[in-house]
């Protein structure tokens, strides 16, 4: 019975228990969205906050780019690693900006940025103020684990409303059929939930402070990806021009 129980533990972790257990108040979010003085960019907001960019064509990227750094987790989940390539202060952390008394932006390049120069050239690239950086490591699952999953990820606590909005670029790094990035505009609304596929090198802009959103990769390998916090404004709207078919 003992080993039994975490299978089934498992087993009844989906979007409609979660439902229950957050009218419960027994599992509240820890973030609710929030509109606030941030400049966001229009192009976004009118796209339903994330858009669906053209792939990376830059330089091929070396697998060793992204197999070879070191990776940290969060214990509350040890599926998914990350490995920091740009954090609040140089080190390989995973703690929030705002822990330092700073926004996530103006990120300092950790060890990990010394083994991955292509991807540095694309994050200097976008020409846009960046925070945080991370490497993402992780193993398949379900969509059920995926929707039990959905977040809304903390980008802007800490940062100035004089600031732009932070959102998340996203770039791709392995390629499978299964993977995708799932959103929706609310945290239960199945009929608005749109899958983000990612096949190799997908560029995506997300504000993942408004979107509910978890990865989804059903393939039987690991899946990697890039993914930086940026700031909303004129610089990020150019690139994002010039990546738009």
């Amino acid at each position: 019975m003992g080993a039994a129980l975490p299978t089934l533990t498992s087993a009844i972790k989906n979007e409609y228990t979660k439902q229950i257990l957050r009218r419960a108040g027994l599992r509240p979010s820890s973030l609710q969205q929030r509109k606030t003085a941030h400049y966001r960019m229009p192009m976004l907001e009118k796209a339903g906050g994330h858009l669906v960019l053209n792939k990376y064509k830059g330089p091929e990227i070396p697998s060793s780019e992204w197999e070879d750094l070191t990776y940290t987790t969060y214990a509350s989940d040890p599926t998914t690693y990350f490995a920091p390539i740009a954090s609040a202060t140089g080190e390989i952390e995973l703690k929030g900006f705002w822990e330092y008394g700073k926004a996530d932006l103006d990120g300092e390049w950790t060890e990990n940025a010394k083994k991955c120069p292509t991807l540095v050239s694309w994050i200097e690239s976008i020409g846009a103020r960046f925070g945080r950086v991370q490497l993402l490591r992780m193993s398949p699952n379900t969509m059920r684990e995926c929707r039990w999953g959905l977040h809304l990820d903390n980008n802007n606590q800490g940062n100035p409303e004089t600031n732009g909005w932070v959102v998340r670029v996203w770039m791709e790094l392995t390629d499978d059929d299964s993977s995708a990035l799932v959103v929706r505009p609310s945290e239960f609304d199945r009929k608005g939930e749109v899958k983000i596929a990612l096949p190799k090198y997908q560029q995506a802009v997300v504000d993942s402070e408004f979107l509910w959103h978890g990865g989804h990769h059903a393939g039987d390998h690991t899946r990697f990806a890039v993914i930086v916090s940026v700031e909303s404004g004129p610089d990020l709207e150019r690139w994002i021009q010039t990546q738009l078919a």
